[in-house]
């Protein structure tokens, strides 16, 4: 099974490890993509402050972010499990996992990025700030850039299992399962349920919508199921305890979509 999950905006301090090596990370064949990405970045946040902030939509006090991308090149790296942070990493909570939990987070956990394109959690990389919806003025928008590379390696990298998509809107614009692919994808909404003058009414919440998918991302690697298809996947997540609601696609060639439902969050 291959999870697919987005980044975090905010990204971890303090990383004490070598300075990045692309050659290191995983899925070689992302290798130039990145290089293009890293060398355009690296040189906006180097020549223009002013310029660096607007065209990565960063605001005054994120001022700092810029020098941090300039440095890029010679910062030190963490693993990318201890980069990103947030919600969804924090229900995830990868450091309390045991050590198979972590082999099987290392070999299924697939982290989307706009200057990576995807990394594994092991992969070394230092803390940046990039967006997937970033519009760099040389190579334009990123989801469009990443999409040919990324659409050459990642099926090799799915294999025949099930590819769980738990990325938002602007990480899954970068690589569409295709085919017989797409067929073994589901993809997930988490839906909040509440009783109002006795009907039912759901909506999405994005805070616990991403606190949602972590808790189920950490349930799934200690529970060690593998799935072999997004049917068994739906009776694993309910065995875990999940309200599972699921439409198989309606054609070939599609994902199936899987709503989770909660009342508490």
């Amino acid at each position: 099974m291959l999870v697919l999950l987005p980044p975090s905006e905010g990204k971890a301090t303090g990383a004490t490890g070598p300075a990045l090596d692309l050659g290191a990370l995983s899925l070689p064949g992302l290798t130039a993509a990145r290089e293009a990405v890293l060398e355009e970045l690296v040189e906006l946040c180097s020549a223009d402050e002013e310029k660096a902030r607007e065209v990565l939509g960063l605001s005054e006090g994120l001022r700092g972010e810029v020098a941090r991308n300039a440095a890029l090149r010679t910062a030190p790296t963490l693993p990318a499990g201890e980069v990103y942070t947030g919600v969804l990493y924090d229900a995830l909570d990868l450091p309390s996992l045991d050590a198979a939990e972590r082999e099987r987070a290392g070999r299924r956990l697939l982290v989307f990025s706009g200057l990576w394109g995807a990394v594994r959690i092991d992969d070394p990389i230092p803390p940046y700030r990039c967006s997937g919806g970033v519009r760099l003025p040389g190579l334009g928008n990123l989801g469009r850039h990443w999409r040919e590379p990324l659409a050459a390696v990642l099926p090799e990298a799915a294999g025949d299992g099930v590819v769980l998509d738990l990325r938002s809107a602007a990480y899954g614009a970068m690589w569409k399962p295709k085919g017989g692919l797409a067929e073994r994808t589901a993809t997930v909404r988490v839906l909040q349920s509440k009783v109002v003058d006795g009907v039912e009414k759901r909506s999405v919440v994005s805070h616990f919508n991403k606190a949602t998918k972590g808790r189920i991302v950490r349930a799934l690697l200690r529970s060690g199921a593998e799935p072999d298809g997004p049917a068994e996947l739906v009776e694993v997540l309910r065995g875990l305890g999940y309200t599972v609601e699921c439409a198989a696609p309606a054609k070939g060639g599609t994902s199936w979509r899987l709503d989770v439902v909660v009342t508490e969050v």
